[in-house]
């Protein structure tokens, strides 16, 4: 497997964005000469600490696409049928969010914020009206991605259901901490610890629809461009959060993504 990053060298004054590989789970990050890591350019041959980094969102996607009730587990718990395809919302790009960004809530809010760890699927390839085969050549890797939402916006008019506006406030989007390459999707887990206490801990096989099958089935209505991120939905455990506490999503070969929600500035 191989990790890519995005980011700026902390003794960096311009903070240049770069990308860098990493073999494995440890170890110095290659420097390459491009600025996407799906385009990443040549190796510069030299090596950077991820101490001496900022991580950033690993891709810049055109559109992040996020799934609802898309574990068996989940639908059972919360008595909702299991959907015939997927049920798909959409964030909009200023909620997207670096690893240890601060997660705060908007000033017009003051409800329940809630966390939901999730596997996000990374597109490599432009495709549309793909087959599974095509859907899964097209997956170029796997990120973490906290499907942060303003829970109590959502039903506030009984009139129309708001996805968008609960699931858009700034920084509600954070992903990463890499794009891994390689990864075995049908043995991963996705953990989520809170200040420590571990809420979620559930398996991606558990999944209603598999990343190809969610590639494919949502290419038949909307093209779907190298770069542009699918969060495959959570599973049990979600909760509140309450202001100062530490989030951090978690998936072996990809790594930790770790956020703080804060109080309202």
């Amino acid at each position: 497997m191989k990790k890519w990053f995005r980011f700026f060298e902390l003794d960096d004054q311009q903070r240049q964005i770069k990308v860098g590989c990493q073999e494995g789970d440890s170890g110095p990050i290659q420097v390459f000469s491009g600025a996407s890591i799906l385009d990443p350019g040549a190796s510069m041959g030299r090596t950077v600490e991820i101490a001496a980094v900022r991580l950033l969102h690993p891709v810049a996607p055109s559109k992040l696409l996020c799934l609802w009730n898309n574990f068996h587990e989940l639908a059972a718990k919360i008595g909702q049928p299991e959907p015939k395809e997927p049920l798909v919302f959409q964030k909009s790009a200023n909620s997207f969010a670096n690893p240890h960004d601060a997660i705060r809530k908007p000033i017009s809010y003051d409800g329940k914020v809630v966390y939901e760890g999730e596997l996000g699927i990374v597109i490599g390839k432009r495709c549309k009206d793909v087959n599974e085969q095509e859907a899964e050549a097209a997956i170029f890797g796997f990120t973490c991605v906290n499907d942060v939402t303003a829970l109590d916006l959502i039903n506030v008019d009984p009139t129309f259901q708001q996805w968008s506006r609960a699931k858009s406030c700034d920084g509600f989007a954070p992903f990463g901490p890499a794009v891994t390459v390689g990864l075995d999707w049908r043995n991963a887990r996705v953990r989520t610890v809170v200040s420590g206490r571990e809420r979620q801990n559930y398996p991606v096989a558990d999944m209603i629809f598999s990343p190809p099958a969610i590639v494919r089935l949502i290419s038949r209505e909307l093209t779907l461009e190298p770069g542009d991120l699918i969060s495959c939905g959570t599973s049990v455990g979600v909760l509140p959060m309450r202001p100062n506490t530490t989030v951090e999503v978690s998936i072996e070969g990809i790594g930790s993504l770790i956020n703080t929600y804060e109080p309202a500035a």
